[in-house]
């Protein structure tokens, strides 16, 4: 039980370390929210924007992490 609850807490910490990197360098990974697809409509008085291409390039990578971290805490 205790072995289980170890290995969530390692997990529960990698996984703020890379949201922490991810929120500091953010600004300097090129193209990010910057992608063909992403949708962007501007108005006089109205900004519609949703990285839609983005979104499903991190989901595609996170799932990969997510699939090797569930494959190695088995």
């Amino acid at each position: 039980m205790l072995s289980l609850f170890g290995k969530i807490l390692i997990f529960l910490g990698f996984c703020l370390i890379v949201l922490g990197l991810l929120l500091v360098f953010s600004a300097k990974i090129p193209y990010l929210g910057k992608l063909p697809g992403d949708i962007f409509i501007k108005k006089e008085t109205f900004t519609f924007y949703f990285p839609l291409t983005t979104c499903l390039i991190l989901s595609i990578i996170f799932s990969a992490i997510f699939y090797f971290l569930s494959r190695f805490f088995k």
